[in-house]
């Protein structure tokens, strides 16, 4: 049975073996849109449910963000998934993605607390 660290790490290259295929022009549009849309609900604070709801809140999480992942394996061809997993395998990420990443999370959080401020704010005080 694999370690926790062993998961954590085939998460990781699959995951950037998924983003590799959506990079890729033989994959078809609408799995690179549903992939974008995925990626989005996930790092968004937005929800179908809060997350304050108890179980339901986190459930929705657990149960929607795997699905779509599992629905874009499914419309990216089977060999070109297989020729972005090798990449991922022997080729690491390179570091400007990280950044490059990390800067569109932190730019999503930064529009979200704005419209937050902006739209909410004024109607609680």
């Amino acid at each position: 049975m694999p370690s926790w660290k062993e998961k954590a790490s085939q998460l990781k290259s699959e995951v950037y073996a998924v983003f590799l295929a959506c990079r890729d022009p033989r994959v078809p549009w609408h799995a690179k849109a549903l992939m974008a849309l995925v990626i989005g609900y996930a790092v968004t604070p937005i929800d179908l449910i809060p997350d304050f709801i108890p179980v339901l809140g986190q459930l929705d999480d657990l149960i929607i963000v795997p699905a779509g992942i599992s629905v874009v394996l499914r419309m990216i061809p089977k060999e070109i998934m297989e020729e972005c997993r090798q990449k991922a395998k022997t080729e690491p990420m390179d570091s400007r993605m990280k950044y490059a990443v990390a800067a569109i999370i932190v730019l999503i959080w930064i529009v979200a607390i704005y419209l937050v401020l902006r739209f909410v704010w004024p109607f609680v005080f």
